[in-house]
């Protein structure tokens, strides 16, 4: 593999640009009828034809071949080798042999410096990596610990690498544990977390790898794009260079989107690119708090079906012509934004939204006077995110709280079109085979499934229906008597929103039963709570993704008695995160079960499927083949519908944002 293929070929480069990015080229007609005969006829032949680990385990030999060798040596020794492969990986790229040869390095660098040694699957899964794949590797196979390979070997290279996770949390947690090796081959680290100021963001960005949030490093790109909106031309770039001006430096804080390794990867690429990166500023209020709190009583005032339709599974309200009339009747000795007719009917349909379509403990929840976001994929609280075009602000007048100033967008940008322009991107995951395909056509990321260390011992104990929700909970609070009280096995409960965690909690405390309730009120604890989780008797009642990223150890004694067993309360929308919560129990061979216990009256059944959940409910008490089918089929219906959706909503964020950087592309504006 030559140099330019490691990253990009020159053609591909972004022209006019501050630093090093690939060029976003729109796809012709051609092209992508050619990528989808590809994809629809030669892949699956070609595949089948080959046996796609067989590429993948040539490294191994070549990692094997060095070991020995560099055992022998001593740590200055290593150090030195470290720095000697720079010039050799910008001659030769990154082949097997060379690869292999830095991979043994970083093996045993890694077993001198921090104690820890890879295993067979995590060189295939670093080999992986570096070939710009989407790893897939269940939960608990060490994927922070694989992704140093790719990491060291691109540092080593000489090209800046971005290590992307999912939170603050575990960017400064993976930097401090994995920093000794890489300072061990005289390579440098960073971290960026909430709260860095500029010049701290700079020089983490100057490290040789750097460790950040999706969220911290898109804000950061965009805080480049606004600061050189106006001076990011060709003739800007040349009269910069003959000038000798160095100011642009002061003006940015990333060095250019050379490689990154995105931990978590179908929660960033797939969950959290359904809502579009806007930079704002503070403005003036959207709308008076009285003209807020006067829509909301509107809103209050109109009858469902009459005044006003629902569409819970599009998530819109709209006023009908009765609702409308009621409206302007009510309006009619009103001044101010009142007398618009327009204005009025979009002030109470956004009131009607805040009132039913956004639910506290679910959607968002309120702190110290505040309303703080919930990300119902992580169940984490995103403090520093707002709803647009007055949400936020209804909703705060709904909840009683201190209204906040609107923001005015400076910049926006969706996951999507940020991580293509990456020259050389990769991933990993426990959870990919479900949106491969997505993954494959938006981000040219192919998904390759690494083996596990261990064989699997986990036991599925299938799933239990409920009718209502209060009969679910009693199930849940007996099993935990049975399995958490009696048989002293800890035992992981997964609901899928704050509101779900405390009714649970409720239903616990009022039977007695210890246990450690974790949602987005406590997410400071996070860390702490989930790796408690193993202990023995210990019960934990968590939002379906708290704690991802955190290792669950099983204390002295919980393996012969079973392992850890966790419970799912409620089918999310994606299946791919009821996958990640079961992957939370019976890691790296360690015994586990797991079982599904929900209700009909269930978000997601009442939402897609209400007819269907209706029928099935009056099957339930026939336990036999034909009963379960249904039940299964209507859960996989269910989810089906939700995962098309919010599909769909991501093409459209996506064809949005392509139109508005051609409009302001036309305009002489970039993003």
């Amino acid at each position: 593999m030559s140099r330019a293929s490691i990253l990009a070929d020159a053609s591909e480069l972004a022209v006019a640009r501050p630093y090093a990015e690939r060029s976003e080229r729109a796809a012709g007609w051609h092209d992508r009828a050619a990528e989808f005969l590809w994809d629809a006829c030669a892949r699956p032949l070609w595949a089948s034809l080959r046996d796609p680990s067989r590429a993948l385990r040539a490294v191994l030999p070549a990692v094997e071949a060095h070991e020995r060798r560099l055992r022998a040596l001593d740590d200055r020794a290593l150090g030195e080798l470290g720095a000697s492969l720079r010039g050799r990986f910008r001659r030769q790229g990154f082949g097997v042999e060379l690869a292999g040869e830095c991979f043994a390095l970083v093996r045993e660098a890694a077993e001198r410096s921090i104690g820890k040694r890879h295993y067979e699957p995590q060189l295939l899964a670093g080999w992986g990596l570096l070939q710009g794949r989407l790893i897939e590797m269940q939960t608990g196979e060490g994927k922070t610990f694989a992704a140093t390979l790719a990491a060291a070997a691109a540092a080593l290279a000489g090209y800046p690498v971005h290590v992307i996770t999912v939170n603050d949390y575990l960017a400064a947690r993976d930097a401090e544990e994995m920093g000794p090796l890489y300072r061990f081959l005289g390579l440098t680290v960073g971290v960026v977390v909430q709260g860095r100021t500029r010049a701290e963001r700079r020089a983490a960005y100057a490290s040789s790898i750097t460790y950040c949030s999706n969220k911290e490093l898109a804000f950061d790109y965009l805080r480049d794009r606004v600061a050189l909106a106006r001076r990011a031309s060709r003739l800007h770039l040349a009269l910069e260079r003959l000038r000798g001006d160095a100011s642009r430096e002061e003006d940015l804080v990333l060095r250019g989107l050379h490689f990154a390794i995105v931990d978590e990867a179908d929660s960033v690429f797939i969950d959290e690119a359904r809502t579009p990166l806007i930079l704002s500023a503070t403005s003036r209020a959207a709308a008076a708090p009285e003209d807020c709190t006067r829509a909301l009583a509107f809103a209050r005032m109109l009858a469902a079906g009459e005044g006003y339709t629902v569409d819970l599974a599009e998530r819109s309200v709209s006023l009908t012509d009765s609702g409308k009339a009621q409206l302007a009747a009510q309006s009619a000795a009103l001044d101010g934004v009142w007398r618009s007719v327009r204005a009025r009917e979009e002030l109470v349909t956004q009131a009607l939204s805040a009132l039913l379509l956004f639910r506290r403990d679910q959607h968002y929840v309120v702190a110290e006077d505040k309303v703080q976001i919930v990300d119902e994929s992580t169940g984490r609280v995103m403090p520093d995110r707002s709803w647009e075009q007055g949400l936020h602000q209804m909703i705060e007048a709904k909840e009683g709280c201190p209204p906040t100033d609107a923001r005015e967008t400076l910049a926006r940008l969706t996951y999507q079109r940020l991580f293509r322009r990456y020259l050389r991107l990769s991933g990993m995951t426990g959870t990919a085979q479900e949106v491969a395909r997505e993954i494959a056509s938006v981000y040219r990321l192919r998904v390759l499934a690494v083996p596990l260390h261990r064989p699997s011992r986990r036991v599925n104990a299938g799933t239990r229906f409920c009718a209502t929700l209060a009969e679910k909970w009693a199930a849940v609070a007996d099993t935990v008597e049975r399995i958490g009280c009696i048989a002293r096995r800890p035992v992981l409960i997964g609901t899928r929103s704050v509101k779900a965690s405390e009714e649970l909690s409720r239903v616990l405390t009022e039977r007695g039963i210890e246990h450690a309730l974790l949602n987005a009120k406590q997410d400071k604890a996070e860390a702490d709570v989930v790796a408690r989780a193993g202990e023995p008797g210990r019960v934990t009642v968590a939002t379906n993704m708290a704690g991802r990223g955190t290792d669950i150890r099983l204390a002295p004694g919980v393996a012969e008695a079973g392992g850890l067993h966790v419970v799912l309360t409620e089918y999310h929308d994606s299946r791919r995160i009821d996958r990640q919560l079961f992957g939370r129990c019976a890691r790296q061979g360690d015994p586990g079960s797991c079982e599904a216990i929900v209700s009909f009256e269930d978000e997601i059944f009442a939402v897609h499927a209400p007819r269907g959940a209706r029928w099935a409910a009056g099957l339930r008490q026939n336990d036999t083949r034909a009963a379960r089918a249904v039940q299964g089929g209507l859960r996989a219906a269910a989810q089906f519908a939700a995962e098309r959706r919010a599909a769909a909503v991501r093409v459209q964020n996506l064809k949005l944002d392509q139109r508005l950087e051609q409009l302001l592309a036309f305009s002489g504006r970039g993003e």
